[in-house]
């Protein structure tokens, strides 16, 4: 059985979906990343860079959400696209995880962490509404981000679109018509619900406190003898 390494951001959210899309059997294994149980050796020795998400699948240890992804769809035939759309799957998968993903993430941080730096905020939102943009244009008269059927790509995205007021601010998708019908159609499906659900007898910190901090953010403080 595949043990899931779990957290309730959204990278390990996107592999939440597509187990619940998928019915594969895993175990979840909760890591509270606000108390740092990412950087404790035993949870380093399956994934060496600390962050949630992983798996481990019989003795094979995966970890970053795309690469689980991809990993899952080719092991068990399930989301991973048509062939003949291999490498538009990769170029998306690539973008969502170089790009989408990295700059909601940073728009978040700079504008909550460092609201006295400007430049840096408007930097990484205008780099995450690109990254939007993007996205939106593509999905004009599309239904799902690659060929015609839904995939992992489209699992990749939501776990970041879902974020999008968190992101971008309180207008979250107005300004993007296209991704709005595709965020809607893929929170139609039931598994999403079931993926939202699969943490509810779990109790993680909350508070970002210095102790979150210095847990989520150990390259900022000096490293202690």
């Amino acid at each position: 059985m595949i043990k899931f390494y779990f957290h309730t951001t959204p990278n390990p959210m996107k592999v939440a979906l597509y187990l619940e899309e998928t019915g594969l059997p895993y175990e979840l294994m909760p890591v509270d990343t606000l108390k740092g149980e990412q950087h404790t050796p035993e949870y380093r020795a399956i994934n060496p860079n600390g962050k949630a998400p992983a798996i481990e699948d019989e003795g094979v240890r995966v970890f970053d959400s795309n690469a689980i992804l991809l990993y899952l769809a080719e092991k068990s035939g399930q989301l991973g696209g048509a062939p003949e759309d291999r490498g538009e799957m990769l170029s998306w998968m690539m973008f969502i995880a170089t790009g989408l993903g990295p700059y909601s993430g940073q728009s978040v941080h700079f504008r909550h962490a460092a609201p006295e730096l400007p430049y840096a905020i408007n930097r990484y939102l205008r780099e995450a509404q690109r990254h939007y943009e993007v996205l939106d244009n593509h999905l004009q008269d599309r239904s799902y981000i690659v060929g015609e059927q839904y995939s992992i790509a489209d699992v990749a995205a939501w776990g970041w679109i879902d974020k999008a007021t968190v992101v971008l601010g309180e207008e979250g998708l107005a300004p993007y018509p296209n991704l709005q019908r595709w965020f809607a159609n893929i929170e139609s499906r039931p598994a999403v619900a079931r993926a939202r659900n699969i943490s509810k007898d779990i109790k993680f910190k909350t508070d970002f406190d210095e102790q979150a901090k210095r847990a989520f953010f150990p390259q900022n403080y000096p490293k202690t003898a």
